[in-house]
C-alpha cells in the first residue's frame, strides 16, 4: 500500500499553517555538488555524537550524517520559544512551527527535503493505484548538497549550519507565527548563533539564538496579538528582536499506530484521507480520531482481554512547569490524575499522571519535545489551551503541552463570583483562599488535559442533567452538574443558597460522557485492520446508546454563538430546562448584585473592584438571557445510525418556546431595576452613554425578531406543521402583548427604558421588511424572505402596533408617553402607507 502523508493536519492541530520555503527565485540549473571523501571532512578536530543522525561539529559548523535507512522516513520538526524579548505576545514554551519532512536521495549528489502529504491511498495491487500515485507528488521544500558519503557508503553527510540558523519554514517561525510576532525580515546572521545540537536515539534537540528585525511594535504581555504604537514594551524596528528557540527533530514511527475510526457521535478531533480501490463505486473517506498512544504491556495482554485493569506499557505523563507558583502545583497534579477514573473504563489503571519537574536532573530539558509540560506563562491575558501535534497517518499525538496564563486565575475568580457567590460564602471576596482557588484550577486543568487527549468540547454535556437534580446535594456530588467536563461551562449556578450544596457540587468534575469517550478512544483492541476494528467500535457505540445513558455529544458547530441552531449546543448553559436554569441563575445573580459593594470592598479601593464585578454581572445576565431566547425556533440534532430509532432533528417543544417568551417579558423586557440601582452605579459609572443592560435588552429583542430567526421558524412550520411549531405570528403576538402592555392600563404611561425597547422593536421589524423587499445576492448567506409569509405577518403586526398606539393616545396624561405614541404610529403609517 502506498501512503502519501498529510502535513496540513499536523499544522492545523497546532494552529499553524502549512508553508513552503520562502525563496522563489527563477529556476536555475544547479552545479553538481563536489563530493569529498569522508576523511577530508570528518577529522581529528571533529566532535561527533551518535543519535538518530550522527551530529558532527567543527568549530562553528555542524553536519548531519543521515543513514540511508532513514531516507524517506517521516521526521517531525517542531520549533518552540525558550526565551522571548520584552513585550512578546508569546511566551517561553509556546509552539511557533510544526512541519513534517522526509529526506530523499536525488541525482547529482543531492538530498531532497520533501513535505509528505497524505491526501489519498490505494492498494498497490489495484489498477487505480498508479493514477493515485501520479496525482500526489510530494513537494520539494529544500535541496541539500551531499558533502561526503559515509565510511561504508551507507550514509550521507550534509552541512546544516545555514539550514539551522537562516530563516526558513522548517527550523524557524512559521509564516503565521511571524505575523503574530510582528517579525518583519529574516534573521540577522551577525546576531544569530547555534547554542547546541544534541542527538538522541529517536530525536535531535537544537537550541539557537536568533535576532530578527521587527515589522512593527510588540505589545508587552499581549497574548492575542494586539499592538500599540508607543509605551512600555514596544521594541523599535531598528533594534531588532532576539529569541532563544528550541527546534526538535522527531522520527515518526516506521509503522504507524493503528488508527481508530472517528464516529461523529463521540467528540474527538479527527483526521482523514481518501481511499481509492478498483471495486468502489464511490470514493471513500477514512476518518479517524486524534489520540495519544496507550497500550497494555505484552505480558498483561491476556489479563486485559479478560477485563482486568492493567497498567499501560507507557503511561501518559505531564510535568508541571517549575515556574508555577507552589500553592497551585498540588491542584494541577490532581487535575491531571483525575482522568485515571475515566481510563478505568478503557481497561487501564495508573494510565495518566502528573509530576513536578525534576529540577536537579540535568538529563531532562523543558524544551525537549518528548516531554508533556503544563507551562505557566506570565501573561495579563487570561487563557488556557492544549495544542496537539500528531502523526497524520494514524492520529497519534506525538507532542503536546498545556499553556496556562497567570491571569487565568482572575478569570476563574470572576466566573465563580458571579455564578456561585450566592451559594458559597467563600466566594464573597476579591481574593479567594488557596483552597477555593486551587479547586477551580484543578477543574480547569482537567478540562485542558481532556483536550490534550484529543477530546473536543461537548456542548451537550450539561443538557443530560435534570435541572432540579442540580439542587440535590447528594445527587450532584455523585453525578456532577454536567455529563462532561469538556462542556464549555464553569460552575453550578442553578444551586440555591438554601440547598446547602457542597463545594464538590459547585465545581465541574469528569462525567459519565467523558468516561465513555475515553473508553471509545483508548480501549485497546489489537486489531490492525481499520475496517474490521471500525465494526467493533461502532458496536460499542450502539450498545452504549441502547442502554439509555446520557452520552450525547454536540460540537461547537454554530457560526453565531448568540443564535445557535441547536440551543443545547451553547456555552455556559446548565440542565435540560434552560429557562428554569436561567430563572435560578437570575435569583443568585440578584443576590450578588444586592451585596456587590460589600463583597467587593477592599481597603483603599476606589470602587475599581465593584466596577469590574458589575461588568461581569452584566455579561452573565446577557448569557442567561441568551440561553432563553435561543429556544425560539430551536431544533435539536441527535446523530443516529439507521439501527437507532427516532429522528435526528427534533423541534424544541412549543410550550418550551412560549415559556421562553414569558421569561423574556418578565426578566428582560420589563426594566430590570435591580441592575439600575443608583446607589451602586453612582459609585463608578458616569451617565454619559447607554447602559450595558439596555444594550443587552435590545440585543435579546433583536435576536427574537431578526430575519434569520424568523426565517428559521418559518421553515420549521413548513416541516413540522403549525400545530407543533411556535409560528412567527404567534411569537410576534405574544411579544407585542408583553412589550405594549402599558397600552391596556388607564391612564397610559410608559417609562424611558420601555419606550426605548418599543422603538427598537419597530426598527427591527422595519429591517425585516427591508430584507424581504429584495432577494439576496447569489453568493450571499442571508435567507431569502421574498417568497415567504414573513413580510405579510410583519406588516400585519406593525399595523396592529400603530392602531393600538392611536387608540391609547386619548388616555395619555404623560407628555413623553403621548409624544412617543404619536411618533410610533406616524412612523409606521408613513412606512407602510406612504401614499397616505
Amino acid at each position: 500500500m502506498r501512503l502519501n502523508k498529510l502535513l496540513g493536519s499536523v499544522l492545523l492541530a497546532t494552529g499553524l499553517s502549512p508553508v513552503l520555503a520562502q525563496d522563489s527565485a527563477a529556476v536555475k540549473k544547479a552545479e553538481p555538488a563536489k563530493v569529498k571523501t569522508y576523511a577530508e571532512i570528518i577529522n581529528a578536530k571533529t566532535i561527533s555524537r551518535q543519535g538518530m543522525f550522527t551530529v558532527h561539529r567543527q568549530e562553528d559548523k555542524y553536519f548531519f550524517e543521515i543513514p540511508d535507512s532513514l531516507l524517506n522516513r517521516e521526521i517531525l520538526f517542531t520549533t518552540r520559544l525558550v526565551k522571548v524579548p520584552t513585550g512578546s505576545p508569546r511566551f517561553g514554551g509556546e509552539l511557533v512551527n510544526s512541519i513534517i519532512v522526509s529526506f530523499e536521495k536525488a541525482a547529482d549528489n543531492k538530498l531532497y527535503m520533501r513535505v509528505p502529504t497524505m491526501v489519498a491511498v490505494a492498494d498497490s495491487s489495484d489498477a487505480i493505484a498508479k493514477a493515485v500515485h501520479n496525482a500526489s507528488v510530494n513537494p520539494i521544500i529544500m535541496v541539500m548538497d551531499v558533502k561526503a558519503r559515509g565510511k561504508d557508503n551507507k550514509s550521507s553527510l550534509i552541512e546544516v549550519t545555514d539550514f539551522i540558523l537562516k530563516d526558513n519554514n522548517i527550523t524557524g517561525f512559521s509564516n503565521e507565527a511571524k505575523k503574530g510576532m510582528f517579525l518583519g525580515g529574516g534573521s540577522a546572521a551577525d546576531r544569530s548563533f547555534i547554542v547546541s545540537v544534541n542527538p538522541c536515539q529517536q530525536n535531535i534537540e537544537i537550541r539557537t539564538v536568533k535576532t530578527f528585525s521587527s515589522g512593527g511594535g510588540m505589545m508587552a504581555g499581549g497574548a492575542d496579538g494586539e499592538t500599540r504604537s508607543d509605551g512600555p514594551g514596544v521594541v523599535s524596528a531598528s533594534v531588532g528582536l532576539t529569541f532563544e528557540l528550541s527546534t526538535a527533530m522527531m522520527l515518526l514511527p516506521e509503522t504507524p499506530m493503528a488508527a481508530r475510526y472517528a464516529d461523529p457521535r463521540v467528540g474527538y478531533y479527527t483526521e482523514n484521507y481518501r481511499v481509492f480501490s478498483d471495486g468502489q463505486q464511490k470514493v471513500e473517506e477514512r476518518n479517524f480520531i486524534v489520540r495519544q498512544r496507550l497500550e497494555p504491556k505484552p505480558a498483561d495482554l491476556d489479563r486485559y482481554k479478560r477485563g482486568e485493569l492493567v497498567e499501560p506499557a507507557t503511561p501518559i505523563v505531564y510535568y508541571v512547569d517549575p515556574a508555577t507558583p507552589k500553592q497551585w502545583v498540588p491542584y494541577i497534579i490532581a487535575g491531571v490524575n483525575d482522568w485515571n477514573e475515566a481510563f478505568k473504563a478503557a481497561g487501564f489503571k495508573n494510565a495518566i499522571m502528573a509530576k513536578e519537574w525534576p529540577g536537579k536532573d540535568s538529563t531532562m530539558s523543558l524544551e525537549d519535545a518528548r516531554y508533556k509540560v503544563i507551562r505557566y506563562f506570565p501573561s495579563e491575558q487570561p487563557f488556557a489551551y492544549a495544542p496537539r501535534v500528531y502523526d497524520p497517518r494514524s492520529g497519534e499525538i506525538v507532542q503536546s503541552y498545556i499553556g496556562w496564563s497567570h491571569n487565568k486565575l482572575q478569570s476563574l475568580h470572576d466566573w465563580y463570583f458571579v455564578q456561585a457567590a450566592a451559594t458559597d460564602p467563600r466566594a464573597r471576596s476579591v481574593k479567594f483562599s488557596d483552597e477555593l482557588m486551587g479547586s477551580l484550577v484543578r477543574a480547569e486543568i482537567s478540562r485542558q488535559v481532556g483536550a490534550s487527549l484529543g477530546l473536543r468540547a461537548n456542548l451537550a454535556g450539561s443538557n443530560a442533567m435534570p435541572v432540579e437534580k442540580l439542587r440535590d446535594n447528594k445527587w450532584v456530588e455523585a453525578n456532577g452538574f454536567s455529563a462532561s467536563i469538556m462542556d464549555f461551562i464553569h460552575y453550578n449556578y442553578v444551586a440555591q443558597p438554601g440547598d446547602h450544596i457542597s463545594p464538590k457540587g459547585l465545581v465541574p468534575q469528569i462525567g459519565e460522557y467523558d468516561k465513555w469517550a475515553i473508553k471509545y478512544g483508548y480501549s485497546y483492541t489489537g486489531i490492525n485492520d481499520f475496517e474490521a476494528e471500525k465494526k467493533q467500535v461502532q458496536q460499542w457505540l450502539l450498545n452504549a446508546k441502547s442502554n439509555g445513558n446520557n452520552l450525547q455529544f454536540s460540537a461547537e458547530t454554530s457560526l453565531l454563538p448568540n443564535d445557535p441552531s441547536d440551543p443545547r449546543a451553547q456555552t455556559e448553559d446548565l440542565g435540560n430546562d434552560p429557562v428554569k436554569a436561567s430563572e435560578y441563575g437570575l435569583k443568585n445573580l440578584k443576590m450578588v448584585m444586592a451585596n456587590l459593594l460589600t463583597w467587593t470592598k477592599e481597603d483603599m479601593d476606589m470602587y475599581d473592584n465593584a466596577a469590574a464585578a458589575y461588568e461581569n454581572i452584566c455579561d452573565w445576565y446577557g448569557m442567561l438571557t441568551r440561553h432563553v431566547y435561543s429556544q425560539l425556533g430551536g431544533v435539536s440534532e441527535n446523530l443516529r445510525s439507521v439501527e437507532q430509532p427516532g429522528d435526528v432533528y427534533t423541534l424544541i417543544p412549543k410550550p418550551a418556546q412560549k415559556q421562553a417568551i414569558d421569561f423574556l417579558q418578565k426578566e428582560v423586557f420589563q426594566t430590570p431595576t435591580w441592575l439600575f440601582e443608583p446607589n451602586v452605579l453612582n459609585k463608578f459609572r458616569r451617565p454619559v452613554r447607554k447602559e450595558m443592560i439596555q444594550r443587552l435588552q435590545e440585543n435579546a429583542l433583536y435576536y427574537c425578531v431578526s430575519s434569520g430567526h424568523l426565517y428559521r421558524m418559518t421553515m420549521e412550520t413548513m416541516r413540522f406543521g403549525k400545530e407543533k411549531t411556535y409560528t412567527v405570528d404567534e411569537m410576534l403576538t405574544d411579544l407585542n402583548t408583553g412589550l405594549w402592555s402599558e397600552l391596556r392600563t388607564k391612564p397610559v404611561e410608559i417609562g424611558f427604558n420601555r419606550r426605548a425597547l418599543q422603538k427598537a422593536l419597530v426598527d427591527n421589524l422595519f429591517q425585516v421588511l427591508q430584507a424581504a423587499a429584495k432577494a439576496p445576492e447569489p453568493n450571499s448567506t442571508s435567507p431569502d424572505l421574498t417568497n415567504t409569509d414573513i413580510p405579510a405577518v410583519v406588516r400585519l403586526h406593525l399595523d396592529k402596533i400603530a392602531q393600538q398606539c392611536k387608540a391609547a393616545i386619548p388616555f395619555c396624561t404623560d407628555a413623553m408617553t403621548l409624544a412617543h405614541l404619536k411618533y410610533i404610529s406616524e412612523k409606521i403609517s408613513r412606512a407602510l402607507h406612504p401614499k397616505n
